[in-house]
């Protein structure tokens, strides 16, 4: 089998995992609660309570023409990883369902015990719970899908088109799309608390997406401006004590118009005070700046890519 064969099976598997956080975080908890965090998803809700339509059947009807619309409109750049990952979430979202849980004797208690407190049918008796459960969870999902360069459609599609059509930027079009999803969706149920809770849960989920595609920072990325005699030194210190290569940029200075050199080495996190000792035994006046790194390819780091 080879590599490419091996990646293909590979992001199935992850994006058909996410799928399954997807439709946990909408069934269990995002749904029975009419929390709307935008999104195809959201909208779903709409057919599910006012024309009791399940709700992955409500996600397919309103992703499927979204998804031939994008076809046509921006070509391949919505593919077959997109479809499955429509078609899977929405196949999850009714899987884990309430309903099904309920027939298959699966935590029935505990669902029964909530919905004599509530009248709901969930894994909760809080909305704020619920609220907060399932925005992690379905950030877990969408950030997995992601990773492996899958889509669950939705509004992904819908924003590529503003984009492209319209010129707006990433962030504007989300805005555009989401806001306008969740405020409709408060408007027809009649509920302030949605309003809130959904831009709540939209912050969140969007947040815990990001530090899963991402992850959170493991490394960090040094800049040291130091003068030209305690270079070479600083080099050998870091190249000796911490085992980091050290790239050297070459800069002026913006006050002075001196020529200078910059450093830059990646490290742990664990190492930043050694360095810090070193760079300080060596140049006092010396200028740092410290950043996140997300992820590193190359000698001495393994890629989250490949973990």
């Amino acid at each position: 089998m080879n590599h490419k064969t091996t990646r293909h099976i590979r992001d199935y598997i992850g994006i058909t995992l996410g799928a399954i956080l997807f439709g946990i975080a909408y069934s269990w908890f995002l749904i029975p609660f009419k929390i709307a965090p935008g999104g195809i998803g959201g909208l779903s809700q709409i057919l599910y309570f006012k024309l009791h339509i399940p709700a992955g059947i409500s996600m397919l009807i309103l992703n499927i023409p979204l998804f031939l619309l994008a076809i046509k409109l921006l070509g391949k750049e919505f593919g077959i990883k997109t479809l499955y990952g429509i078609i899977a979430g929405s196949v999850f979202t009714d899987i884990f369902s309430i309903d099904n849980l309920l027939k298959w004797n699966i935590m029935t208690d505990a669902i029964n015990k909530y919905y004599k407190a509530t009248g709901i049918y969930s894994m909760t008796d809080n909305i704020i719970l619920a609220s907060f459960a399932g925005s992690v969870i379905l950030g877990f999902g969408i950030g997995i899908i992601f990773k492996f360069r899958g889509s669950t459609g939705g509004t992904d599609i819908p924003v590529a088109i503003i984009r492209k059509k319209l010129g707006f930027s990433v962030v504007t079009s989300y805005l555009l799309v989401e806001s306008s999803i969740i405020i409709l969706i408060s408007l027809i149920f009649m509920e302030p608390n949605i309003l809130i809770l959904a831009f709540l849960n939209l912050f969140i989920a969007s947040k815990i997406s990001d530090m899963v595609l991402e992850g959170l920072p493991y490394v960090k990325g040094v800049y040291i401006v130091t003068d030209e005699k305690f270079e070479s030194e600083i080099k050998k210190r870091i190249l000796e004590k911490l085992n980091r290569g050290v790239t050297v940029f070459k800069a002026e200075g913006g006050f002075t118009g001196e020529s200078r050199n910059v450093l830059f080495c990646v490290i742990n996190r664990r190492e930043i005070s050694k360095l810090k000792v070193i760079v300080e035994d060596i140049d006092k006046n010396s200028f740092l700046i410290i950043n996140d790194v997300y992820d590193v390819i190359g000698a001495g780091f393994k890629s989250r890519i490949d973990q």
